[in-house]
């Protein structure tokens, strides 16, 4: 009875919880009607904050030779890095063909036995049969050179990050800006500072590779168990002792995946640093891209997913190698006759591989791409008009019609709503600056072809996720797939689409679509997976069919693991999208492109590269709220 009684007075009445977002919504769209085409930041190529940059470029040129930071800083920087590249690169080409298939080929197999082994002196032999020696030499080297600096750098600070709780809180944003910053970004501050060539690349890669040394380390020393800790200092031993006697052993297997991603990124990156004039295979992919010829591209891009996978199986097999393992005699003396045999050889044959044994398939490619376009033309272009016209057109006219602060207010909003304050005020002083750099329109026409893509791809990495996690046999068939995917330098993902679609936005979508579902599937797949055993029989026992299993316990049970699948997605796609401005994407892509390519437009490109930063830092920080705020679930049962 009072309880009834206290529902019918007014005191007692509760909204349903969609009213506050649905009067909210009502607000803004009533206020997107009334001012709509006001406040709306037309772009400007010739804004005085572009010229500044510029003419801050030109000063900085002039003044490299007789400026104390460039003098006795900078330039030894650049020199000392340039050092440790040609040193790299010159042992490298001196071992020659033999040599370096020897060599390389006996490490393998030091490393994970026989298969390992051959798969490395297969791949080896694969730059040569590819036509692509040379190249292939000048990327191992430049990846050496970022690995190595990588690692001497990253290592240490990860070891002390591990052990102290106010280093990682103090190196964590830092890490977290260098992961969402899009690679694009880092070459116009680099080429200014260390001109361009093999050490402006070799840093480029580094920076982009040195987040995970530093991240996995610090995870690994932090997760040794306290208990053999305290037992080592219990015995006397100092904390340096500790550190290497103990820590560092029992930390071993993890570090040495940090050192496998550490490879991966840095293989990543080693192709976009060409933009700046970076040596290796990189050259010829962004040759092909530039002429439009798949058959230049894809054999550069087939030899660098080649390298990665050489390398990644051999960091693999050492990371899952015991620290008290040793290799097998037979292993010791296959891999040391293999290698002795090819240094044997180098005084014998030639260095540089035989012309007559390369493989030249660029007309038989470029001829199945004519016939590509020609027979799939009307399908491809029905798909891209009708999606420029049902989404992309009326997406991009709304963000830039709306007047800048009802976007701002509407993303502050969103943000409250969805991560709370401290994300939400992120992102409004993310748009406001966005608003000060003179880049608001170009920046909400990037933020239509992300958008855009991110639905794609999240939809796309789910069903697939999905699929994976309740059959073991397609995860099977799909995880090679997805392993080749994600080593894919980001730029080959533009073959497909360029070979479809040409120049246009789309093309970019689509490129961005394919770089960025790899990691989404996997994410969701690991989530679902990660439900206990004992919920899934639980629900299964009360009688639920496998869609309510899906929609009622493991979808919502795998609620942090989709999350960060979505954020991981959207930074990749921004990223891609930025790649993107070399196909046709426009907006921020190209103003970057722009910038390296006519000097008189640094300033643009440089200030667009930082935009792009800001949209990724606002993206990231609401999708990484969201995933630790409680459930809608958990925050309605309190």
């Amino acid at each position: 009875m009072s309880s009834t009684a206290a529902v019918g007075t007014p005191s007692g009445l509760r909204l349903p919880r969609w009213a506050a977002p649905a009067g909210a919504a009502a607000l803004i769209v009533a206020a997107y009607l009334v001012f709509r085409g006001t406040g709306t930041l037309p772009h400007d190529k010739e804004a005085p904050q572009f010229l500044a940059v510029t003419e801050l470029r030109e000063w900085i040129d002039e003044h490299r030779n007789d400026n104390p930071l460039f003098l006795y800083f900078l330039n030894y920087i650049r020199l000392f890095v340039g050092s440790l590249y040609d040193l790299f690169a010159g042992a490298l080409t001196a071992l020659g063909w033999p040599g370096l298939t020897g060599v390389l080929g006996g490490l393998a197999w030091l490393a994970g036995g026989r298969r390992v082994g051959l798969l490395a002196v297969a791949g080896v032999s694969a730059f040569g049969v590819l036509g692509l020696w040379q190249s292939s030499v000048d990327t191992l080297a430049l990846v050496a050179v970022a690995v190595l600096l990588s690692l001497v750098i990253g290592v240490p600070i990860g070891v002390w990050a591990g052990r102290s709780e106010r280093v990682r809180r103090a190196v964590t944003p830092v890490l977290d800006v260098m992961q969402i910053m899009p690679t694009f970004a880092y070459l116009a501050p680099l080429a200014l500072f260390f001109h361009i060539g093999a050490p402006a690349g070799a840093i480029a890669t580094m920076i982009y590779s040195i987040p995970p040394a530093i991240r996995i380390t610090a995870l690994a020393v932090s997760e040794v168990s306290p208990t053999a800790v305290e037992a080592s200092a219990s015995l006397g031993a100092t904390r340096r002792q500790t550190l290497f006697k103990v820590v560092l052993p029992l930390a071993r297997p993890t570090i040495a995946l940090a050192v496998n991603q550490t490879i991966m990124m840095a293989l990543s990156m080693v192709v976009i640093a060409n933009l700046i004039a970076a040596p290796g295979l990189g050259g010829d992919i962004i040759r092909g891209l530039s002429r439009a010829q798949v058959g230049i591209m894809l054999p550069a891009g087939v030899a660098v997913v080649v390298m990665a996978i050489v390398l990644d199986r051999m960091t693999t097999a050492l990371a899952r190698r015991g620290p008290h393992t040793r290799p097998r005699r037979i292993d010791l003396a296959a891999a040391g006759a293999l290698a002795v045999a090819g240094l044997a050889l180098i005084p014998v044959l030639p260095r540089a591989w035989p012309e007559s044994w390369t493989l030249d398939v660029t007309a038989e490619i470029n001829a199945a791409v004519r016939w590509a376009e020609t027979s799939w033309y009307p399908v491809t272009t029905f798909v891209k008009d009708q999606t420029s016209l049902l989404l992309l057109n009326p997406l991009e006219s709304l963000l830039t019609s709306a007047p800048w602060w009802l976007v701002a207010l509407t993303v502050l909003a969103v943000a409250w709503r969805v991560s709370g304050p401290r994300a939400a005020l992120t992102a409004l002083g993310c748009l406001l600056a966005i608003a000060l750099l003179g880049t608001w329109e170009h920046a909400m026409q990037t933020m239509t072809t992300v958008a855009l893509a991110v639905l794609v791809t999240l939809v796309i990495g789910l069903l697939l996720g999905v699929a994976a996690a309740r059959s073991p046999r397609y995860s099977a068939v799909q995880r090679p797939l997805l392993d080749a995917a994600q080593t894919m330098p980001a730029f080959v993902y533009l073959l497909p689409a360029l070979a479809l679609f040409e120049t246009t936005r789309f093309t970019a979508i689509f490129a961005s679509v394919i770089y960025a579902v790899p990691p989404v599937v996997r994410l969701v797949e690991d989530g679902i997976r990660a439900v206990p055993a004992e919920v899934v029989e639980a629900a299964v026992s009360a009688g639920s069919t496998p869609g309510q299993l899906l929609w009622k316990v493991q979808l919502p049970m795998a609620r942090r693991a989709i999350l960060l699948a979505a954020n991981q997605g959207i930074v990749m796609t921004l990223a891609m999208v930025v790649v993107g401005g070399l196909v046709g994407a426009g907006a921020l892509g190209y103003d970057v492109v722009v910038g390296f390519s006519q000097r008189t437009d640094f300033g643009l490109g440089f200030v667009a590269g930082v935009a792009t930063v800001l949209l990724g830092v606002m993206l990231d920080r609401i999708t990484q709220g969201a995933d630790r705020r409680p459930s809608p679930q958990r925050r309605k049962s309190t």
